[in-house]
């Protein structure tokens, strides 16, 4: 008799952490098993507690725990690897039940919760193989506590309802302190986790309900005894050779394409149009990006093109969305997949329609800026800045591919916030007409123009798509050779089938006007986009819905945090919302990329770690020297596991700095001075391999660490004194705009951490950080998540 083995997702997170040796003789457990799983070497006994849990043999010193889920009708058997454990630390209280609101499988381990709450419970725990020696004598009993419990506002029926596993109920409503909630949770099932924290946090019942209970709730009860079902519902891993390599490399590769189970059903829906996915740092939206391609290549009708487009804004993204999408997707799948930032997309399209020798070179905005002063000066023309105008041309005109004057004249400009009359936009484009031949007789582009005339090229060919369709029908359905003989194969048919969007805030009108072309509206999950308008560091600002991407009714909002620790939360939300949206005339407010609003209230952080440090040095010099003395206690505390075992931190630990500058200050510092290798952070992603990545803010859009630091946070550096008084008095309405993209710059770095923070400046703190400074020294439970218990961070997304 065979067997078939799958592992349990706790299990995998055990195996992370045990010796390599350890891990190999594990999977000769499982080729053994797998062959004959009555083979009497693997001396398989059943536990006390739970009849439906199995300890069988891995090596002299550790036991798999497994649990029957079946028998095919050729008679392989089907089990589960729920945990493998050091034989001490088996016990027979072990259980193993399906949960009443999932459907899933789930394991709890009371030997992981703390003596205290055990013993106020009434629980023992006997250990499944008795060392034997002298029993010790039994401590001392501890003070019973006087704090009420932590749930006392709780009962046993909600937990229940919200889906808190069965074995944990009471327990919950006992514990007295944080600490105690994070030993009973430590080796929860996944819904006990959140749920348990979510109470904790502040949250309501709804809440708890909505955000996390709702999005994995079942619509029928499931049976408590059909395991077989409640496998196919259960997150598990096939044990075959193929994961073994994945299991050796450790967890936090591991961790950077988890899926939370709340946000599954989001990838897995079936979508009639467009739909986008939002929410703030920390809440999945790549993940479920990524998981979306992966679920779509999946569903791909067999073929050798490249159905699936993954874009997003920025070269170092777009390498770090490749890098996860390889690890998560099957290669023959990958291959199916078309991964290219925005520009780099523009480009493919303007490389098709543009003759040999024709190609105009592309420059960024602060050329095209200095080309518009000049024009300016040589017309002595002083009634606009040359920043607002070249804003207006790249926002307005070529965001909304406005062909004419008069076109012009009835163009919405919202979000410019200076009104114009009708004379001033006669004059302002009188003056663009110039300006837009300036550049062509000097043979350059912005890359807005570049996107916008890559949009027009991208929605003619669209346009001819449809007329062969029509034609086509005209003739009843009969193939036929186009009628434009010039249009070639190309027009055949739309460039993808489905196209996922990554940092959707940052894309240009033009951008979406191309992408919206580039995908067969008539067909179901053309576009899924992620993106939260928080984090918009370009002047960017969109409705999608005027730009043919209509997401109304398609759209959802990630609410829970698994990656940013509240204590980092907190104080990075003051960054952006100084006044804590504790009131309503204060609150911060952002457009939803629809025309609508979002706001930074909900957000919340179901983890806990250390508060963030912020640290002050009187120079510049004394602060590099503190970081590199930080740097290497990470260096060091990141090298080994829980075990002993060597890792390696390489790419674990960043620095961010204000500008380029201050990053070859700071590698030089830091490889020179304290023997620590860096590797920058480019437009194409960690540039050499050293042990830390050091790079600008804008860098760092859309990537995580395990601990960052953020340096050089003074007064005039963060932001630009000098580019910010210019502006004061030239364009307060600019001024205002340009401190808003600063504090949500600063808001991104200092998300991007996932376990620790330090911010360290020299003179005077940055007045973006005054407020964060307050909420990282010990903020009360609030909007923003305060008030988590901390936990062992499961894998995160």
């Amino acid at each position: 008799m065979t067997a078939r083995l799958s592992l349990y997702r706790k299990a995998e997170q055990e195996l992370y952490k045990l010796d390599r040796s350890v891990k190999a003789q594990f999977y000769d457990f499982c080729h053994n098993f797998r062959d004959e799983p009555g083979l009497p070497g693997l001396r398989k006994k059943k536990l006390k507690g739970d009849s439906r849990i199995y300890s069988a043999r891995v090596s002299q010193d550790y036991r798999a725990l497994l649990a029957q889920t079946g028998v095919d009708a050729d008679g392989t058997e089907s089990w589960l690897v729920i945990a493998v454990r050091h034989r001490r630390d088996v016990y027979e209280e072990l259980q193993v039940a399906v949960n009443r609101v999932t459907g899933e499988i789930e394991f709890v381990d009371l030997a992981i919760v703390g003596d205290s709450a055990l013993r106020r419970a009434g629980i023992t725990l006997t250990p499944a193989e008795p060392e034997a020696q002298p029993a010790e004598p039994a401590p001392e009993p501890e003070p019973e506590p006087t704090e009420p419990p932590l749930l006392a506002a709780y009962d046993a029926k909600t937990l229940r309802e919200l889906g808190v596993a069965e074995q944990l109920i009471d327990l919950a409503l006992i514990v007295t302190t944080s600490a105690e909630l994070d030993q009973l949770v430590e080796g929860a099932p996944l819904l006990s986790n959140d749920v348990l924290y979510g109470l904790a946090a502040g949250m309501s019942v709804a809440e708890v309900h909505q955000e996390i209970t709702k999005p994995v709730e079942l619509e029928e009860k499931p049976d408590p005894d059909d395991f077989a079902t409640a496998l196919t519902r259960t997150k598990v891993t096939t044990v075959d050779d193929d994961v073994r390599a994945a299991i050796e490399e450790g967890d936090f590769r591991a961790w950077k394409i988890f899926l939370h189970p709340a946000q599954e059903r989001i990838v897995q829906r079936h979508y009639t149009g467009p739909a986008r996915v939002s929410g703030g740092p920390g809440t999945g939206k790549t993940i479920v990006a990524l998981h979306r391609v992966n679920h779509l290549a999946e569903q791909l009708p067999p073929g050798h093109n490249k159905p699936i487009l993954l874009t997003t804004f920025t070269k170092n993204l777009t390498t770090d969305l490749r890098h996860r999408l390889a690890y998560l997707i099957e290669p023959d799948l990958l291959a199916r997949v078309d991964i290219a930032h925005i520009d780099q997309l523009a480009a493919r399209v303007l490389g098709e329609n543009t003759a040999p020798g024709r190609a105009r070179q592309r420059v960024y905005d602060h050329v095209a800026v200095n080309e518009m002063r000049q024009l300016l000066a040589e017309l002595r023309d002083h009634r606009f800045a040359p920043e607002f105008l070249v804003d207006e041309w790249e926002q307005v005109i070529l965001g909304q591919s406005i062909p004419t004057r008069s076109d012009y004249f009835k163009a919405r400009r919202a979000g410019r916030g200076r009104a114009l009359t009708r004379p001033e936009r006669a004059h302002i484009w009188k003056i663009v007409e110039q300006f837009t031949a300036r550049l062509e007789k000097l043979g350059i582009e912005t890359w807005g123009q570049a996107a916008e005339r890559a949009a027009r090229f991208e929605i003619e060919r669209a346009s001819k798509i449809r007329d062969r369709r029509a034609y086509k029908e005209e003739v009843g359905g009969r193939d036929l050779i186009h009628r434009d003989n010039s249009s070639g194969m190309r027009y055949l048919g739309y460039r993808y089938r489905h196209i996922v969007v990554d940092e959707a805030q940052d894309l240009r009108p033009a951008h979406w006007k191309m992408l919206r072309a580039m995908a067969d509206p008539e067909l179901p999950d053309d576009m899924f986009i992620a993106g939260d308008t928080h984090q918009r560091i370009y002047d960017h600002q969109v409705a999608l819905g005027a730009l043919g991407v209509h997401i109304r009714g398609r759209a959802s909002r990630l609410t829970l945090s698994y990656r940013t620790t509240r204590e980092i939360l907190a104080a990075a939300m003051r960054v952006v919302d100084p006044h804590g949206s504790r009131s309503r005339s204060e609150k911060v407010v952002y457009d939803d990329l629809d025309d609508g609003i979002d706001n930074l209230g909900g957000y919340r952080s179901v983890l806990r770690g250390p508060e963030p440090a912020f640290i002050r040095y009187d120079t510049w010099e004394d602060e590099l020297a503190g970081l590199a003395a930080t740097l290497r206690t990470w260096r060091e505390e990141l090298s080994t596991d829980e075990n002993g075992a060597s890792v390696d931190p390489g790419g674990r630990i960043a620095v961010c700095v204000a500008d380029r500058d201050m990053v070859s200050q700071t590698m030089f510092h830091l490889e020179m001075k304290a023997g620590i290798t860096c590797a920058e952070l480019t437009k194409e992603g960690p540039k050499g391999d050293g042990e830390v990545h050091v790079g600008t803010m804008h860098r760092f859009k859309g990537l995580e660490y395990q601990r960052l630091a953020i340096v050089g946070a003074s007064d005039g550096i963060i932001p630009r004194t000098s580019v910010m008084e210019r502006y004061r008095t030239q364009d307060p309405l600019r001024h205002q705009r340009e401190q808003r993209k600063a504090r949500s710059l600063l808001f991104v770095a200092a998300t991007r951490a996932r376990d620790a923070l330090l911010i360290s400046w020299h003179g005077t703190l940055s007045p973006y950080l005054s407020a964060a400074r307050v909420a990282g020294a010990g903020q009360g439970p609030g909007d923003y998540g305060n008030g988590a218990p901390a936990r062992d961070r499961e894998p995160a997304s």
